[in-house]
């Protein structure tokens, strides 16, 4: 009798336990659902541009952004968004329960060129109040890098496409450790970069606009975070890295204008890595 009432027991518990197993596999698969509509619907929202639209297939901001694991609680740090192209999902997806936090060139840049960028941009965000309202726009660059980001402050810092820059004019290993030191621990940090070939000298890649990606994955860690995964959703094995202008050859910028135009279309956006790291 004991036996079977032991035997009784041990059946009740495991049924619980899986049971309790099951429930919180669908809650996870629920909230992986409901992120995915938070992106979708800020991706077909209307204060997109249709040129900004047609880049989706080649860029891939929905596979790009699940995988680096954003939820729209989070508080996000986007470095340098140029004409705020990932701005426009980002911004819809976090306005709700989140915060973007953007770093961009500043007002008071000396370089006319990304003086007016920045202009451009914070217009951008002015016009659109119902959609950019709560974004909070800070200078990447015044008196040290995220100088008026608090320190463990982020849950998630994102640059898309701007390493090369940092090496061919100087202050990659300071802009990577600023990104270490306004996230949290566990926090992590997204990086999408145009990916030269490996054997590629890194400084000759760079004013291209390629970055070997074995030596930013050094350099990374070197600044205190973990490489977790590596994807190669913004692959492109037609790009052979080896245009007259770089990654500027390729569209959107065609910097050739019709020059072997037809070509490049075919080819496509640049081969880019895409690298999940954590915080150590």
């Amino acid at each position: 009798m004991k036996k079977n009432t032991k035997t009784t027991r041990l059946t009740l518990l495991l049924a619980i336990t899986f049971s309790l197993l099951a429930v919180n596999a669908n809650a996870v698969s629920s909230s992986e659902s409901a992120v995915s509509q938070v992106i979708d619907n800020a991706i077909a929202g209307d204060h997109r541009s249709d040129k900004n639209r047609s880049r989706d297939s080649q860029r891939h901001p929905k596979e790009t952004l699940l995988f680096f694991g954003i939820k729209p609680a989070m508080k996000v740090l986007e470095i340098l968004p140029g004409g705020g192209w990932y701005s426009e999902v980002l911004a819809p997806i976090l306005k709700d329960h989140g915060q973007l936090t953007v770093a961009s060139f500043g007002a008071n840049n000396p370089s006319d060129y990304m003086r007016n960028v920045h202009n451009k941009y914070i217009a951008k965000l002015e016009a659109d109040p119902d959609v950019y309202g709560k974004v909070n726009a800070e200078v990447f660059e015044d008196e040290g890098y995220l100088a008026e980001i608090a320190s463990g402050s982020q849950d998630m810092v994102l640059t898309f496409r701007n390493s090369h820059n940092w090496i061919r004019y100087g202050g990659i290993e300071q802009a990577y450790k600023s990104f270490n030191r306004v996230l949290k621990k566990g926090g992590v940090l997204g990086v999408v970069q145009h990916r030269a070939a490996p054997d590629a000298d890194v400084k000759q890649a760079a004013e291209q606009g390629y970055v070997p990606q074995a030596y930013l994955i050094q350099l990374v860690e070197s600044m205190g975070f973990k490489l977790v995964a590596q994807s190669e959703i913004n692959a492109n094995v037609k790009d052979t890295k080896d245009h007259p202008k770089g990654v500027w050859s390729l569209p959107p910028s065609y910097r050739e204008k019709d020059n072997n135009r037809e070509k490049y279309s075919a080819i496509g956006e640049t081969d880019r890595m895409t690298l999940r790291f954590v915080k150590l």
